[in-house]
């Protein structure tokens, strides 16, 4: 394991964005204990950030910066370590770049500073269920630690070097800002999954006078980061639709390996812990990838069939007097609530969906149709979005919370139903984070009891 206080000791670096959820503490941390000169800098202010703060406090070479930046902590650094969703115009990434202060990410910084190996997942939908289905078969079939990285809750990047041997191998999900990152670096990750491309994100990339389609070229530019910078030796996965439209990108040359996956190599009757068509599609991709890894079919389609699946996409968390009741708070698209509203459907039109929250300016027609081939009612919580879908709802019913709408749903449904949870918005605006609202709601479904 390689002595990290001789790389960081002494270096001066600035952590943009501390945030809430124990990725930036965790930086931070790693950060100030290999001897780095650190300054924390967010626009949150210290009491916003204080549970963040208190975590760091025994740092005594750590300066906090809350409730501003200030073009003074971009200049004369070794290095900005930038957290997700900095916006890419930011005025102080371009005081740093014009002094010639590398910009870092995480997730990519531990790639370029360790060389392992990086088994990297991308895309609108499934990331998350397939980077974790990788993540499943590789430590099943192998016996020995897989790391586990990107985006993934509460865990820092920085922290996993303390990890790393030298036959570390590493399963990322990356996000399009994490992808950023790598772009800054010219890295490409060995293995890369692209699991599909979709409407998302639009209130970060739509911004100004730019069309619609050259917001999606932003998003789609940024998420190419994943194959851009592949060597010849490097495998691409991914599905025809992605695959056509990377070959339409200008600057990229697509010279690796590229292994096109669908469903239909997963058999229908395959066991698969989470239901619907496209979660076949995420098994799919991430058997060409544990393929590209060296793994056979004999060993990676039991390995599959035991994986649990993954918190909020899809998961059965209950079932009350024979009510189902499913946590599908990662869907925060319109189409990623009609795919799981699909997927639960087996034509009995038994869904109780629970949605609602601010609006990401996404088209809602897809979540529109879902709903009226799918649901019997909709119970929506206040936000942004949720006021674009009420003039098309209007026997759904709003509430004031989200605990409300766990109760309301529960009133509603009858044996047989089931309560689908899938927001198809954001969570700010009534929750600090996607995390704290999953948190919220798992909450209001255990206080139910069997009658």
């Amino acid at each position: 394991m390689k002595d990290w206080n001789e790389y960081f000791a002494g270096k001066k670096i600035t952590v943009m964005g501390l945030g809430l959820l124990g990725r930036g503490v965790g930086d931070a941390a790693f950060l100030a204990a290999a001897g780095a000169e650190v300054t924390v800098t967010d626009l949150k202010s210290a009491q916003d950030l204080a549970a963040s703060v208190e975590q760091l406090k025994m740092f005594d070479n750590i300066t906090f910066v809350l409730g501003e930046h200030r073009a003074e902590d971009f200049i004369d650094r070794d290095f900005i370590l930038v957290a997700a969703g900095v916006p890419a115009d930011s005025k102080y990434l371009k005081v740093a770049t014009d002094a010639h202060i590398p910009l870092k990410q995480s997730a990519a910084w531990f790639a370029e500073l360790t060389g392992i190996p990086v088994v990297g997942v991308t895309g609108t939908r499934g990331k998350s269920t397939v980077t974790h289905m990788i993540h499943h078969v590789l430590t099943q079939v192998t016996g020995e630690e897989v790391l586990l990285g990107g985006n993934v809750r509460g865990l820092s990047n920085l922290q996993l070097l303390n990890r790393v041997n030298e036959d570390s191998l590493c399963v990322m999900e990356l996000d399009s800002w994490q992808l950023q990152g790598w772009g800054w670096s010219a890295m490409s990750p060995q293995v890369a999954i692209f699991t599909n491309f979709m409407e998302d994100h639009l209130n970060y990339y739509l911004k100004g006078d730019i069309s619609k389609e050259a917001a999606m070229d932003l998003y789609f530019a940024d998420k190419a980061n994943i194959f851009r910078y592949q060597e010849e030796s490097g495998v691409f996965v991914t599905t025809p639709a992605v695959f056509e439209r990377a070959k339409q990108m200008k600057d990229v040359t697509l010279g690796q390996e590229v292994v096109l996956a669908d469903a239909s190599i997963i058999p229908e009757d395959a066991l698969l812990a989470m239901p619907g068509e496209h979660n076949r599609l995420n098994a799919a991709l991430a058997t060409e990838a544990l393929k590209a890894l060296s793994l056979t079919d004999e060993e990676i389609a039991p390995a599959i069939a035991s994986f649990p699946g993954v918190e909020g996409r899809l998961q059965l968390v209950k079932t009350v007097d024979n009510v189902r009741i499913y946590n599908d708070n990662n869907a925060t698209t319109p189409a990623a609530t009609a795919a799981g509203l699909a997927a639960l459907d087996l034509g009995n039109k038994n869904i109780i969906l629970i949605a609602g929250g601010a609006d990401k300016k996404i088209d809602p027609s897809p979540l529109l149709a879902a709903i009226e081939a799918h649901c019997k009612s909709v119970v929506l919580v206040p936000g942004t979005g949720t006021d674009t879908i009420l003039k098309d709802l209007p026997d759904a019913q709003v509430v004031v919370d989200l605990p409300a709408a766990v109760a309301e749903a529960h009133l509603q449904a009858k044996a047989g139903d089931i309560i689908l949870f899938s927001p198809a918005f954001a969570s700010f605006g009534m929750f600090a984070n996607e995390y704290q609202r999953n948190d919220v709601f798992l909450e209001a479904v255990n206080s139910i009891t069997n009658e």
